[in-house]
Parts: structure tokens; C-alpha cells; sequence
């Protein structure tokens, strides 16, 4: 029984993945229209109707001439290219897509689409000796920062009246990456700390290069720290006390709850203001990490985190609060000298505080809140500097203020 079920369901399987391509050759309209010449000729066949013969042959007559138009085979070679790959929000941006027939005998007028985005670009290419290529041009929106996909250029072929539709993919998409604005900032404007040898901390530890103290000597301590003079004179052996110092660390914290922000646009100011902090730390060479609610960025470049923040979007967070969301998101981090946290004017500021209070008092915390219904300016919360922001055009001065 087992068996016989087991075959049952591998036919099936095989059968319907053979059947399959050819109704899907069938679009909406051709559905309705077959049905109708079903129902028209029931109904001819049961009452003998004379005009329900009449509308269900002429139905079917033009599926039978649809058919025709599905048959044939092209071999073409599709190209996209877009120029340039990377623009920023409002710059212009020009795609080409270059056809190539590839058979031995001329090709018929083919109609070519390519998905650009939310929109589809519809192209004519007329037929083509072999060896032959035709060359179309067209435009990219690229009104807001997005990762637009140009691509799959498809052939179809089928009847004016759409009832048929049978399309063969050509070439694979092609991504299009539209950067957020940004603003360059004055190095080390968001209060970093450029360092060679390390930023002083107030851990005490018994081994680096910031001396603090002296201490007797016990078990176990490295003789290469022994005050050797102190302990001469005091008659006890005496070891050196070290500040702890680490590489400069930054880590900016960008809760994406859409709750947080009043519209899209709103959230586009807090991604630009990201992408400018972020932009700067990475070129003063300053150690960065970038986490938000979907995705941690990549920071090895100025132009992989301004990929990455292209993919940026307000989501439904599935942490309680923001304090719980960079808990877990910088749970694996470096600890961090200074961090960050960029959102927008919905989240309280007692958020703000929250998010201070998981790091230690040796890391310097800064807020930077979008918020388009209020004025440029620095707040103070508990000691916390907020910069609340209306528009980009302001970030470097107060940026340079608050440091």
C-alpha cells in the first residue's frame, strides 16, 4: 500500500511538473475566455442555442489563434549594465540593455521586458541578422536610497489581445545601489578619539604603558616590573600599577522600530546621519561597528557601509525596549570607548539613558535623534548629550559643538 501510494505521488509530481509550463503560457485573460467558451458551448450543447454557439466557436477561435504566436525560439545573448552601480538619493543613473542574436538565421521582432525596480521597462527589438546586436537605453529612478534590481530581462511572446503569454529569461539582475545623503564631517567631530598607542582607561591593570601607582610585590607579579630604587629604599620590593589602555572603539546603535519615527522621511534623516557619522569614523581610521534592528553593517569601507545602509529599513522590533535591542546586538561586540545611538524623535529619552547605562563609565555616549517637527539643537539628559536634528545641512556643526 505504501508503495503503491509512494508511486501515486511520483507520478503526479512528474506529471504536474510537465503540465505546469504549458498553463502557465496562460494568462488571466486567456482563463476567462476559455471559460467562457466552455460555459457558451454547454449551454449551446443542453438549451440549443444558436448565439451561445456562435460566442463559444469564436471564444475558442481565438485561443486556436493565440496558440500561434507562442511557438518559436530565439538565441539571444542579453547584457544589463548600469552606470554608474552606485548613486547617491537624486542623482541620475543610465542603464543599457544590449541584445546579441546568437542563432544562424535572422530573428523576428521580439518585445523585451525588464523589471526596473517597481516598474517594468517594455523594449522593442527589431529582428536581427546573425552576429548582430541592438543596443536600449534607459532610466533609473533613483529618487530614494534604495538596492534596486534591474533584471531579468525576459523575451515574451504572444497575441495582441494578451490571452497567451509565454516569456524565457535572459540574463540574471543586476543591483543598483542607491547611497543615503550624507554630510562630511570634520575629522573626529562626533567626539572620537584618534589614537596610536591606545585610550587611557581607569581599570587598573599589572601590565601596559600608562603607569598609575605602586603596589608591594606578590607571587606571581612579573620581575620585570619591579621599582628596583623604591624598593631599595622602602626595603620592600615594590612592583608598578598600570592604566588599562585600548584601541579606540566605536559603536553606533541604530534602533529601527518604526514606532520611533514620524514618517519614512524622518526615517531616511536618521539613516542619512548614520551614514555621515559612520562615513567619517571609517576614514579616520577609528575601529567601528554599526547595528541595527535587521543587520549588523559591514564597516571595512566607506563603501560597504554605505551598501549595506542602502538595505536599511523600519521594521516591527521584536525587542521590548531599546535597551534590550543593544544588549543583544552588541553582545558580541568589542567593548566599545565611545557609542553612538542614532534613531528617531518617537523614542523617549529616557531610552537614551537606558542605552548609557549598559556600558561602563569608561565609555563616552552621544544621542542623535531625527526629528523634523523640532528645531536644531543639543540636549542634555542626566548628563547625556542628544542632538536632535531637523536636517542634515546641520550635523557638522553640531557635531563639532557637542565634541
Amino acid at each position: 500500500m505504501r508503495n503503491a501510494l509512494a508511486i501515486a505521488r511520483y507520478l503526479t509530481r512528474e506529471g504536474w511538473a510537465r503540465v505546469k509550463p504549458a498553463l502557465e503560457v496562460v494568462s488571466a485573460a486567456g482563463w476567462l475566455v476559455l471559460c467562457c467558451a466552455l460555459v457558451a458551448l454547454t449551454l449551446a450543447v443542453v438549451f440549443g442555442w444558436a448565439e451561445f454557439v456562435f460566442i463559444g466557436t469564436t471564444a475558442a477561435a481565438a485561443l486556436l489563434m493565440a496558440a500561434a504566436f507562442v511557438f518559436g525560439r530565439h538565441r539571444f545573448e542579453v547584457s544589463i549594465d548600469l552606470t554608474p552601480r552606485r548613486v547617491v538619493a537624486g542623482e541620475r543613473a543610465m542603464g543599457r540593455i544590449t541584445v546579441v542574436n546568437r542563432a544562424q538565421k535572422r530573428s523576428s521582432p521580439t518585445r523585451m521586458e525588464l523589471p526596473v525596480g517597481s516598474g517594468v521597462a517594455e523594449f522593442m527589438i527589431p529582428g536581427l541578422d546573425p552576429g548582430a546586436e541592438h543596443e536600449e537605453l534607459f532610466a533609473v529612478p533613483t529618487q530614494r536610497r534604495a538596492v534596486i534590481d534591474a533584471g531579468p530581462a525576459l523575451s515574451v511572446r504572444g497575441d495582441q489581445l494578451g490571452l497567451l503569454r509565454r516569456t524565457l529569461r535572459w540574463s540574471e539582475p543586476v543591483e543598483l545601489f542607491v547611497h543615503p545623503l550624507t554630510r562630511r564631517l570634520s575629522p573626529s567631530a562626533a567626539g572620537l578619539v584618534r589614537d596610536i598607542e591606545g585610550e587611557v582607561t581607569k581599570k587598573i591593570t599589572n601590565s601596559d604603558i600608562s603607569f598609575h601607582a605602586l603596589r608591594p610585590y606578590e607571587p606571581g607579579d612579573d620581575l620585570r616590573h619591579v621599582h628596583w630604587r623604591t624598593s631599595a629604599r622602602s626595603g620592600t620590593l615594590m612592583v608598578r600599577q598600570f592604566e588599562e589602555t585600548r584601541r579606540s572603539q566605536l559603536t553606533i546603535v541604530h534602533p529601527a522600530d518604526r514606532r520611533y519615527y514620524r514618517d519614512q522621511d524622518e526615517y531616511e534623516l536618521a539613516v542619512s546621519v548614520l551614514a555621515s557619522l559612520g562615513s567619517q569614523v571609517i576614514r579616520d581610521g577609528t575601529q567601528l561597528s554599526i547595528v541595527s534592528e535587521e543587520r549588523a553593517l559591514r564597516t571595512r569601507t566607506v563603501t560597504a557601509m554605505l551598501d549595506d545602509s542602502c538595505r536599511l529599513d523600519p521594521v516591527a522590533s521584536r525587542f521590548d525596549s531599546p535597551r534590550e535591542f543593544a544588549r543583544a546586538a552588541t553582545l558580541r561586540l568589542p567593548p566599545p570607548s565611545v557609542v553612538l545611538i542614532v534613531t528617531g524623535s518617537g523614542m523617549p529619552l529616557s531610552d537614551f539613558r537606558a542605552i548609557e547605562r549598559l556600558f561602563g563609565s569608561d565609555t563616552q555616549t552621544l544621542g542623535f535623534r531625527a526629528a523634523l517637527d523640532d528645531p536644531s539643537r543639543i540636549m542634555s539628559v542626566g548628563g547625556l548629550a542628544v542632538v536632535s536634528l531637523n536636517t542634515l545641512d546641520d550635523l557638522s556643526g553640531l557635531a563639532r559643538r557637542v565634541r
